[in-house]
């Protein structure tokens, strides 16, 4: 692994694909961690890509490697370390039978639960091959564990604190003197394993703890975090989420819809109504992405028509998407509801803000002023906005800033971002009466 990095980092590779946030922060710290030969702890919130990180090590492993054909524990022909494979050796010599292992084998990984014992991960005697004669003694009767049969490759422990405090004693010297006990059997191993946990920092308190011993012996405890700005938040969201093409529709997502469900995740990470501990993870701006652009499909086919974009009324489908993702830290009857759409208001205001400034649209207030009311839906069709745009004044230039021309699904999408924007800064009042919204003075 070291070897390989060290080339990876001369040619300016990439290192890990697909994991945007990270190249001045996490990314550095892994690196020195393996140049300096040491096992990992990520210590990160839920979906901080502690996991795919581990799983991208493996592009750090050779291609392939040799191992003793039918060896457990995918032993080196010129190095092997289990008697079975040294009586092999020295029964057949240069004739021993090698297979070449990939690297995508050598990585195993294990969801640490409290009901997982030391045979699962270490090894036991197995009682079928001591009725065949064999001594408990001898070393030939044990079956082997998940880091043993992980032997030259990497192995992954996720939510380490999950793991039962006797169990995590039972790793201590697989990690640093790489001894192998099993009912009261000592044998020597040198296993040459690259030792990867998770664990979420508000495990050492609720759900369980690392004990002190073996959190000694992680060489690097690396901090993970969530994308500081929104356009790493967008970058993800749009990566992460399921691509969908539908015959005969063609979906276009304006720039300021996508900043708005990045940002409503952004605020519920600062939100005193969430709770912090557990964290948002980047897989609700996946979800509410993924739901908004179902949403704005689904009007679209239902209307017939060739272009989507989703619109500010599209919005509600995240409801679903978010609730479930979060938990309330408020006092009182609170309900989940009321606490998204407070989020989707404030990430509306903030993205209008960035925008434009009120005095921009004078002209379009003073027209509500003098009458004018302007009717929204999710049952309206895009030309029926391009339809309304002809007669509201002052709407024209804001709708170019936001590059909405050309495109009817666009010009509705920015039509109602305006005049909700509009109205969450107190310049228009909003009525809605049986799914229909109307904006007016």
């Amino acid at each position: 692994m070291r070897k390989n990095l060290i080339q990876k980092i001369r040619k300016g590779e990439e290192l890990f694909p697909g994991i945007i946030g990270y190249e001045e922060t996490v990314i550095p710290q892994i690196e020195n961690a393996i140049l300096s030969g040491q096992d990992i702890i990520f210590l990160g919130e839920r979906g901080q890509a502690k996991t795919r990180m581990a799983r991208s090590l493996v592009n750090l492993l050779d291609e392939v490697v040799p191992v003793i054909a039918g060896c457990e524990i995918n032993d080196d022909p010129f190095d092997p370390v289990c008697k079975a494979c040294r009586e092999k050796v020295e029964e057949f010599g240069d004739k021993v039978e090698i297979a070449w292992l990939p690297r995508d084998r050598r990585y195993g990984e294990k969801l640490a639960t409290p009901d997982i014992t030391i045979s699962d991960l270490v090894g036991e005697v197995d009682p079928v091959r001591v009725a065949e004669g064999r001594y408990l003694s001898d070393e030939l009767t044990i079956h082997y564990g998940m880091i043993p049969r992980t032997n030259r490759g990497i192995f992954c422990i996720n939510e380490l604190p999950d793991l039962a405090e006797r169990i995590q004693v039972g790793l201590l010297n697989i990690m640093e003197e790489r001894d192998v006990q099993i009912r009261g059997y000592k044998i020597r191993l040198p296993l040459d394993v690259y030792v990867v946990a998770s664990a979420n920092p508000e495990d050492y308190t609720n759900r369980g703890r690392i004990i002190t011993p073996l959190k000694d012996r992680v060489g690097s405890e690396i901090r993970t975090h969530y994308p500081y700005g929104l356009e790493h938040e967008m970058q993800i969201m749009e990566a992460e989420s399921a691509h969908f093409v539908t015959e005969g529709l063609e979906v276009t997502v304006p720039k300021f819809m996508k900043e708005v469900i990045a940002e409503v995740t952004q605020l519920a990470r600062r939100s005193n109504d969430i709770s912090q501990r557990s964290g948002v993870s980047v897989r609700v701006s996946v979800s509410n992405f993924e739901n908004v652009l179902s949403n704005a499909s689904r009007r679209a086919l239902r209307l017939k028509e060739r272009q989507a974009a989703p619109r500010v009324s599209d919005l509600a489908a995240i409801m679903a998407s978010t609730c479930g993702k979060i938990e309330l830290d408020a006092v009182g009857d609170i309900k989940e509801e009321r606490v998204v759409q407070k989020l989707i208001n404030a990430a509306i205001v903030s993205v209008f803000n960035e925008y434009f400034e009120q005095r921009e649209f004078d002209q379009l207030v003073a027209g509500f002023e003098r009458g004018l009311n302007v009717q929204v839906g999710d049952d309206l069709s895009s030309m029926e906005y391009v339809n309304q745009l002809s007669k509201v004044g002052g709407l024209s230039k804001a709708i170019d800033k936001l590059g909405g021309r050309g495109n009817p699904a666009a010009i509705a999408s920015s039509v109602e971002f305006i005049l909700e924007g509009l109205h969450l800064n107190r310049r228009l009042n909003k009525d809605e009466v049986r799914g229909k919204i109307r904006y007016r003075r």
